[in-house]
């Protein structure tokens, strides 16, 4: 697909309500930018197109992710796609199948548990929460979490920005029971 811009935002708390996390929370999103070869006004069934070439997007933003994540390594993750108005949000939903999350899982070194999304038809710096869970466990309540983006000049109506979220713990001063990571076992993707 033809990528038109990779935009990165890498985000950084480092204490919260007066407490300092021994281990700041930080979060990545890199967003692919991608002409909508489906934009306009007519229907089309077949969607593989954008299904087998999210693989290589996936792989790539994958990577980017993760690269801006150093020192520290991917807990949780999060996908999700802006679709331009002269698209359908099913196209958006083509480009996060498991073939995208899987490319995303292979990138961060494996997960178990499946990626939590979202996507909306939107016009350039809409906003977007990218939901986040814990990569091998759904059922860890501190990793329920999400990530806010705003694309400044993007997606344009016959675009398709694909975003790959990642974090690399819980949030901090999480204390509401559930799983906790040390408790995983890491069977189904649940517990």
């Amino acid at each position: 697909m033809d990528i038109r811009r990779l935009y990165t935002v890498v985000e950084e708390t480092l204490s919260e309500k007066g407490r300092r996390a021994a281990e700041p929370l930080r979060k990545v999103a890199v967003v692919a930018v991608v002409r909508n070869p489906h934009a306009g006004d007519r229907y089309v069934d077949n969607l593989s197109d954008l299904v087998d070439a999210s693989r290589e997007i996936g792989e790539r933003i994958g990577r980017m992710a993760v690269e801006q994540m150093r020192p520290y390594t991917v807990d949780s993750y999060g996908k999700a796609a802006l679709i331009g108005t002269a698209g359908e949000q099913e196209h958006g939903v083509a480009m996060l199948t498991t073939v995208f999350g899987n490319a995303m899982r292979d990138a961060v070194g494996g997960g178990k548990a499946w990626i939590s999304s979202f996507t909306k038809r939107a016009g350039p710096g809409e906003v977007i929460d990218i939901p986040l869970a814990h990569k091998d466990a759904l059922y860890v309540r501190s990793h329920y979490d999400g990530m806010t983006v705003m694309i400044p000049d993007a997606p344009l109506a016959d675009e398709i920005a694909i975003i790959c979220c990642v974090a690399n713990r819980g949030r901090l001063n999480h204390r509401v029971g559930g799983l906790k990571k040390e408790d995983i076992k890491g069977e189904d993707g649940l517990v």
